[in-house]
């Protein structure tokens, strides 16, 4: 799609192009030696501010609900995130550019094998407030009970804090957090697989929706999100197939 002064001004309202960073998922984004936000993310936010030839802005945050909220309410002109339907009611998605796995975590001497185990009664399932797992297990749990961290990276200290069953999150980050703390376990496989897109406000409308759709296809069949993952050590995630 050309770059338009209509197209442009539809992603720069405010004369930048500012892009919500979650803090809150290490496969996306983290912060560098000197602090500064860094990693796929934000890789990709600077591609996107090329293409548009625009200024970019970021808008950091510790945590996917309010990297959503700041799209939905206009205060970011694009964002990533998964995909969810709930978050698709005022966000316009992409097709995904990299999918994760999410995975259930267990202290070691619990009689939790198999995932099908944790839906039950009395089981606590620790989340991290406003995250895709969630939303997704919001809706998909009818017996246990979730409770909700801050924000994920703290899912697995709130999980031990609370005296939880299952702690529920992104794989790499649930492994890293087992790692440092030991006497914990992941369950035998995946729960979830997420699919991680980037999406900007509806109310900007179907021409910056399809050029936004565009720019991920590109950046996925050109290689640049396989050597983002690779230039940032990130292991575990894989390139989402072209749409």
């Amino acid at each position: 799609m050309n770059l338009t002064p209509a197209l442009r001004s539809a992603f720069t309202p405010t004369g930048k192009l500012r892009a919500s960073i979650n803090l809150g998922n290490p496969i996306l984004a983290g912060r560098d030696a000197q602090g500064q936000p860094c990693g796929v993310s934000v890789d990709l936010a600077g591609e996107l501010a090329r293409a548009l030839q625009a200024e970019l802005e970021l808008v950091v945050f510790d945590a996917a609900g309010k990297s959503v909220d700041a799209v939905a309410a206009e205060q970011a002109d694009f964002g990533f995130f998964a995909i969810d339907p709930v978050r698709g009611q005022q966000i316009a998605f992409t097709a995904p550019y990299v999918l994760i796995e999410g995975y259930y975590l267990v202290k070691n001497e619990s009689p939790l094998r198999t995932n099908d185990e944790v839906d039950r009664a009395g089981q606590r399932v620790v989340v991290g407030k406003g995250s895709a797992y969630d939303l997704y297990l919001t809706r998909e749990l009818k017996q246990a009970t979730i409770l909700r961290a801050p924000t994920s990276p703290a899912v697995v200290q709130h999980f031990l804090q609370e005296g939880a069953e299952v702690a529920a999150g992104v794989k790499q980050q649930l492994e890293q957090d087992a790692g440092k703390i030991g006497g914990l376990r992941l369950l035998n496989e995946r729960f979830m697989v997420i699919q991680q897109a980037m999406g900007t406000p509806k109310s900007r409308g179907p021409e910056a929706a399809a050029f936004l759709a565009g720019f991920v296809e590109q950046m996925k069949s050109s290689g640049f999100v396989a050597a983002a993952l690779a230039r940032h050590g990130i292991a575990g995630a894989s390139v989402a197939p072209a749409a």
